[in-house]
């Protein structure tokens, strides 16, 4: 599918065409995964678009860099600054956003320490990689293992190690099914490719540490917020792939999915889907992001 294209694109400190937002064929990052990013949403919102959890999304940016000891040349300040330019620029009421840094042009090898530091942010009109339909979405566990914690740390969002990711997905996708169901290392239930995974299993909702090797999902967090404040318990702790066969219901979250029932798992079909739990959490997380919700507006950063 192609890529619905905006007019421009921040580059570096300035705001560039589309198609001039160009790098080099040794760049890198390009050669060895050396890069970290962020996937962000912009919803329409009753004062105009907003970013939705844009402090959290560039705190875990600057994490991520740390932890590759990549060294960002803007602080989150300039980088919030840059981001309303763009949506602006672009003339988005709501687009999804991808905050990039990498090691550009500058040396090769293995060695990172002569390579320079290169930033974009580029935003376009996107529904995301999964179909989101009413009747839900059908997993697929992958032979794939996720990346070992002490491997590569799933604390950061880089990335070499989303070619983990690719392989299951088009494994998944290859076998009829429309997303996959990564485990663990040891066995244990980690992630989907692009989305933390919840089980809800007589009233209780469930999801996997970081320590499965699960990325700490920003949107994760804001379904574990919005539950609490329904008076859901929720539990984060290990799961066992039969924990979510035996499940009441299944849903995946991630900024750009938002919150997707699961329909099957393994050909094993789920008594709802979606179920009541799944459909509140969403009906609350819609409200959230669009600012419907006044509780949550402290999540909302405006562009104008």
């Amino acid at each position: 599918m192609a890529l619905p294209e905006a007019s421009t694109i921040w580059l570096d400190g300035a705001l560039v065409p589309w198609h001039e937002a160009r790098t080099h064929v040794l760049t890198h990052g390009l050669h060895y995964g050396t890069g970290v990013l962020e996937g962000t949403r912009v919803f329409g919102t009753a004062d105009g678009p907003a970013v939705f959890r844009l402090p959290e999304h560039l705190r875990r940016l600057e994490r991520s860099a740390h932890m590759l000891r990549m060294q960002l040349p803007y602080s989150a300040d300039d980088l919030t600054k840059a981001t309303a330019e763009l949506v602006r620029a672009n003339g988005h009421r709501s687009c999804y956003l991808r905050h990039f840094a990498f090691l550009g042009y500058g040396s090769m090898g293995i060695d990172m320490r002569h390579s320079p530091v290169t930033v974009s942010i580029a935003g376009w009109e996107w529904q995301g990689q999964l179909p989101g339909s009413d009747a839900g979405i059908t997993l697929k566990t992958s032979s794939w293992r996720r990346n070992d914690p002490n491997s590569v740390p799933p604390a950061a969002k880089a990335t070499g190690p989303y070619l983990n990711s690719v392989l299951a997905r088009r494994e998944a996708n290859d076998a009829g099914y429309d997303e996959a169901l990564l485990l663990g290392p040891d066995g244990s239930v980690s992630e989907c490719t692009g989305e933390n995974v919840f089980a809800v299993r007589d009233g209780v909702l469930r999801t996997p540490p970081a320590s499965a090797g699960a990325l700490e999902g920003i949107t994760q967090d804001t379904v574990l917020t919005l539950a609490r404040d329904l008076g859901l318990p929720v539990r984060v702790e290990s799961l066992l792939r039969s924990d979510l066969y035996a499940a009441d219901e299944l849903f995946v979250c991630g900024t750009a999915a938002g919150v997707v029932a699961v329909r099957s798992l393994d050909d094993r079909e789920l008594p709802a889907a979606p179920g009541p739990v799944t459909d509140r959490l969403r009906e609350a997380y819609l409200a959230a992001v669009s600012g419907a919700d006044p509780r949550y507006r402290r999540w909302l950063t405006l562009v104008e």
